[in-house]
């Protein structure tokens, strides 16, 4: 397998206080665990190009867009912060850094769809599966999956794809942007109740969305793929595969209380890779949403990325 590594430096930039659980330190600790297990070096490390403002209006509005650019843009030179929520904060990078992680998941699209590799991951944030169509939230400025899907239905001309979420918390905004959309199937499972107090209803027939119980183990999440996920993706045979891909179901992160291992996101991620295999010519692009412990993040991403470059 030819796996490619996406990331960049702007995506540190971004801060949101010291305080924040959502830091650049996320994006450290993987890169430093790909070289402490040995494996950066069979990675294909990629550029990642700035993602164009009509890349971003595929799935967000104008004044989405323009709200977070001229008040990221304001803060340039400065140390301070514009909050867009509680938890949502832009410094004087945000905009540059939000541009790089949409446009890691759209070169990577490009990549994959063209051949020149076989699936990607993209070490980026902000996050995106929070933010809607309208708004930014959830720590999450633009959504990057939802952008990369667009631009693969869009300009490659795919006719289906699949969005697998396992991220803790349920995946409001890419759930809102693709509502009714038989070309797109989103699956996920989520921890309920749980930020942000969605997804036990489903907005359309194309969402395989399971809320599950706090402290549900590994054993629970498997089951679940296995009896909904899976018939929901044979029966869509997707032409290419997305993941959003948030560690913080991990049972060491305690932005919530499932029971997750590192063995059970390698065994998720092989789930994606047979459907792909079968039905997307082995077509992935993952990229990073949640996970906020910092040893079981990069534990559970080398494991992730371990499945998708057969290295395992």
């Amino acid at each position: 397998m030819t796996t490619a590594f996406y990331t960049h430096p702007d995506c540190k930039l971004h801060e949101m206080g010291s305080w924040h659980p959502e830091s650049p330190a996320r994006l450290q600790a993987i890169e430093d665990q790909l070289i402490a297990s040995r494996i950066a070096s069979l990675l294909d490390c990629r550029h990642v190009p700035l993602a164009q403002e009509s890349d971003l209006e595929w799935v967000h509005s104008a004044t989405m867009i323009a709200l977070v650019r001229e008040h990221s843009l304001a803060l340039a030179g400065t140390s301070g912060c514009y909050p867009l929520d509680a938890d949502t904060l832009l410094n004087g990078h945000s905009w540059q850094a939000a541009l790089r992680a949409a446009g890691a998941a759209l070169a990577a699209t490009d990549a994959v769809i063209a051949g020149e590799i076989d699936n990607a991951f993209c070490a980026i944030r902000p996050p995106g599966h929070h933010a809607t169509s309208t708004t930014s939230m959830g720590f999450c400025l633009f959504n990057n999956v939802a952008v990369a899907v667009r631009h693969a239905l869009e300009v490659h001309g795919l006719e289906r794809v699949a969005i697998v979420d396992f991220d803790v918390h349920h995946g409001n905004g890419t759930e809102e942007i693709f509502a009714h959309d038989p070309r797109v199937l989103m699956v996920s499972f989520f921890q309920h109740p749980l930020y942000p107090f969605s997804g036990n209803y489903s907005a359309g027939a194309n969402a395989v969305n399971v809320p599950v119980l706090a402290y549900s183990d590994g054993s629970v999440v498997r089951q679940l793929v296995t009896e909904t996920w899976l018939p929901a993706l044979e029966a869509h045979r997707p032409q290419m595969l997305f993941i959003s891909a948030g560690f913080d179901a991990h049972r060491e992160d305690d932005m919530a209380q499932m029971g997750l291992l590192e063995a059970d996101y390698a065994w998720l991620t092989r789930q994606v890779m047979d459907v792909a295999a079968q039905h997307a010519q082995g077509r992935i692009v993952s990229c990073l949403e949640g996970g906020y412990a910092l040893s079981a993040l990069d534990r559970s991403v080398v494991a992730h990325i371990k499945v998708l470059a057969d290295l395992d």
